[in-house]
């Protein structure tokens, strides 16, 4: 009985005020809690950064997908480079990426890559690969009247929405074209299809 009233009193004792602290840890009283201000919403919620690569943070959507940007080039343009190390070179676009507005272009922005040998017996190799460059430093291209220029929208009589040379007047999306672009990316899959099951 008596130690039971010396718990008690010790119990009684020990109080848990805002100022008390509980093995080292400032506690705080639920009064404290509500009176705070109400938390105020994110002004900009959308503005999730993705990690893409260690050095590399993009914006993004509320779902934590990339948000892509919109391009004036596409895959299989004739571009020519307009400034850079590469400026007045002349090729064609073969891969795009959306996420970060850039481009690959055949035989442009050629980089050194060292490959290390993947079976044994095989030799390391020195290859050149075509590294990416932002869209910003190209422009449409047209063949024929062998200038660059700015390009346009707009929508023709069957309700066919193209892309045009703003300088020349040349469309630039014509089915015709995107029937040879499809099979020569088609040619390409199953030749790499091909030469890997072999």
């Amino acid at each position: 009985m008596a130690t039971m009233s010396a718990l008690q009193s010790s119990f009684t004792s020990l109080s848990l005020s805002s100022n008390s602290s509980f093995l080292g840890q400032r506690l705080l009283s639920p009064i404290s809690l509500s009176a705070a201000s109400p938390v105020k919403p994110a002004e900009n919620p959308c503005l999730v950064q993705a990690k893409l690569k260690r050095w590399e943070r993009k914006e993004c959507k509320p779902n934590s997908l990339p948000v892509l940007h919109k391009m004036h080039v596409k895959f299989g343009d004739t571009v020519k480079v307009i400034s850079g190390r590469d400026k007045g070179k002349i090729g064609e676009v073969t891969k795009i990426f959306t996420h970060n507005s850039t481009i690959v272009i055949k035989d442009v922005n050629l980089k050194t890559k060292h490959m290390k040998s993947r079976e044994e017996g095989e030799p390391g190799q020195i290859v050149k690969i075509e590294a990416p460059i932002h869209s910003s430093n190209v422009m449409l291209y047209s063949k024929d009247k062998d200038v660059i220029s700015r390009v346009g929208h707009k929508v023709l009589e069957d309700g066919q929405k193209v892309r045009y040379l703003i300088k020349t007047g040349e469309i630039i999306d014509t089915v015709e074209k995107w029937k040879q672009l499809k099979e020569a990316k088609d040619k390409e899959t199953t030749q790499v299809a091909v030469t890997s099951s072999s």
